[in-house]
């Protein structure tokens, strides 16, 4: 199997197929790249312990110690959570409205982030899909033109070699395709956990200062 799919990326091998063969190759190079550089983000970078991060800044900000809360927030300021709460912490002494613009700002800022290209993988999945399909069409095309030159005698084995060499590049889209779909299936929810992290925690973050900034004044 592995030396027809090689035999494919020829033109004597895969004949019209071999340049869809090579598209594929690149289209997976692209999907992996993206998948790794995601992970490496979405899990080890982005991704905190949200719940143990938000206690400990809730203890900080009730026993009014801001600049505690904002140096655990540099302690793990490269995750998505921490930039966001500490953009509020560095708004405690202001007004409602501040605070909940400061938050607000900061999520504008890190969401986009979060999100960046993780859609794409599966763009790219379907394409490779497609341009399996599409090599597969053309190869069957070429190998039905063959037909009408050949003799009646290795019309069948002409017949046989073409579909074969045609399938070839569905097949390695399809190769290409699932493991892709199934990078964004797992990336897509690293990405809605932390998302939802954001929403939770920022609105207990604002919740909390402003009973605090109100608890001041009085």
């Amino acid at each position: 199997m592995i030396e027809e799919f090689a035999k494919a990326f020829t033109t004597e091998g895969g004949g019209m197929g071999a340049p869809f063969m090579w598209a594929i190759l690149a289209v997976s190079i692209f999907i992996f790249g993206v998948a790794i550089e995601r992970i490496i983000y979405l899990v080890f970078k982005f991704n905190t312990n949200a719940k143990a991060f938000f206690n400990q800044i809730q203890k900080y900000v009730m026993a009014n110690k801001i600049n505690d809360a904002i140096n655990t927030c540099n302690t793990a300021a490269a995750a998505a959570l921490p930039k966001i709460i500490k953009a509020g912490l560095t708004k405690a002494n202001r007004q409602e409205f501040e605070i909940s613009q400061a938050i607000e700002e900061a999520q504008l800022a890190v969401i986009p982030v979060v999100q960046k290209r993780t859609e794409s993988i599966a763009a790219l999945a379907n394409i490779a899909t497609l341009l399996g399909l599409l090599g597969t069409i053309i190869g069957m095309i070429e190998a039905f033109k063959a037909l009408a030159a050949a003799d009646p005698e290795t019309q069948a084995k002409l017949l046989a070699k073409g579909i074969s060499a045609a399938m070839m590049t569905t097949a390695f889209g399809l190769i290409v395709a699932i493991p892709g779909l199934t990078f964004h299936m797992i990336l897509s929810g690293f990405t809605k956990k932390i998302l939802d992290d954001i929403d939770q925690y920022s609105v207990k973050l604002e919740n909390l200062l402003v009973a605090r900034v109100k608890t001041n004044k009085e």
